[in-house]
């Protein structure tokens, strides 16, 4: 036994030093862990410290990898002693670096979310705020990646002319297909010139009519009213003609049309789809005062077509939002249909007219006869 000691007394040693290095880092990194830990829920009792306890995981094994790379020098001669020492360095330069960019991240995430909801408290835009926390997040996991590059001498010079500043744009143009690059420049034209922002109800086409729930880099998300999520790339959206029923003033005419027969009266069917229209609760007095002064009808109802089978009767009604107007127009809809029947206006359907050769009819007339 103290003939092994006098032998390898120095690798013994040096063994014990580097456990001990590992086991006291270990232990700083949970006092740590503990002291920001316990301040972060202090002042934030309602969010989860998840960052954190990645961070705590990444540097304990962290400390573990380079512990055993350092035994590992015990068990090599002088010729690999280099080559050693440079994967020493190596991974404690991406555990730091994982460990900042992990950390910035946070950083950014949680300023933005704070900011967020500070201007939702507000009543304010969050469109800006919520497309640039993606922008600043991608921009720190980037950075992150070349500096990660830097440490591979075959990526070196690719890493290097990125961060020259005018090379990462000729990265992303090179390495980014047309149509990424074309949704992120349309999802920067949608935030800097605002047709719409978040909580609007826009309507792209009949099937495509939704509250903007979220704006990517890539896409645009609409829920739409049977709560399922419309996702629209940046660049298709970019380019479509939309309405926004949030934009400006926010009450909306909806159309009320109604088709009836020709024998119906009409000045009646008018009355009543006038009267019926007043009477809905969600209907808005859109006269002016000029109007009201001249005794004009709070509803406008005029024939606007005369059809093959009926005569179109339009009704414009004011609701205060675009919700309210479609629910106005369902109930409207169905009220005047009730109030036609009672009154004997006709509402005419499509007839078909069938016309049976000769030797068909027979043949039908025969079928019934043996029936």
């Amino acid at each position: 036994m103290i003939e092994f000691w006098n032998t390898h007394q120095e690798a013994i040693i040096y063994a014990i030093i580097v456990v001990g290095i590992v086991l006291f880092l270990r232990f700083l990194t949970r006092l740590l862990h503990k002291w920001l830990e316990k301040r972060f829920i202090g002042r934030y009792p309602n969010e989860e410290p998840s960052t954190m306890h990645l961070v705590q995981k990444i540097l304990n094994a962290l400390w573990v990898v380079l512990g055993l790379l350092a035994l590992a020098f015990i068990f090599i001669d002088e010729e690999q002693y280099k080559a050693a020492t440079q994967n020493f360095y190596l991974v404690f330069y991406l555990g730091i670096v994982a460990v900042i960019t992990l950390v910035t991240v946070s950083l950014v995430q949680t300023w933005f979310k704070r900011t967020i909801n500070q201007r939702s408290a507000e009543n304010q835009d969050i469109t800006s705020y919520k497309f640039l926390r993606y922008i600043a997040i991608f921009g720190v996991y980037f950075i992150g990646a070349l500096l990660i590059l830097i440490a591979f001498e075959s990526m070196r010079s690719f890493a290097a002319t990125a961060l020259g500043g005018a090379g990462v744009l000729a990265v992303v143009v090179g390495v980014a297909s047309q149509e990424a690059l074309s949704n992120l420049v349309g999802g920067l034209f949608i935030i800097s010139f605002k047709p719409f922002k978040l909580g609007d109800i826009i309507k792209v086409d009949e099937s495509m009519v939704g509250t903007v729930t979220d704006i990517t880099l890539r896409h645009t998300v609409i829920r739409n009213y049977e709560n399922k999520m419309i996702v629209i790339p940046n660049a298709i959206i970019n380019k479509e003609k939309l309405i926004n029923y949030d934009l400006g003033e926010r009450m909306c005419c909806q159309w009320v049309e109604v088709g009836i027969s020709y024998d119906s009266d009409i000045d009646l069917a008018k009355h009543i789809m006038r009267e019926e229209c007043e009477d809905h609760p969600n209907l808005m007095d859109h006269r002016s005062e000029l109007d009201k002064y001249n005794n004009k009808k709070k509803v406008l109802v005029r024939v606007i077509g005369l059809d093959d089978s009926a005569v179109t009767l339009r009704a414009w009604a004011w609701a205060s939002n675009f919700e309210e107007a479609f629910q106005m127009k369902c109930d409207l809809y169905e009220s005047i249909k009730k109030r036609f029947d009672r009154e004997g206006i006709s509402i005419p359907f499509p007839h078909r007219t069938m016309v049976f050769k000769e030797k068909q009819l027979e043949e039908l007339v025969g079928l019934n006869k043996e029936k």
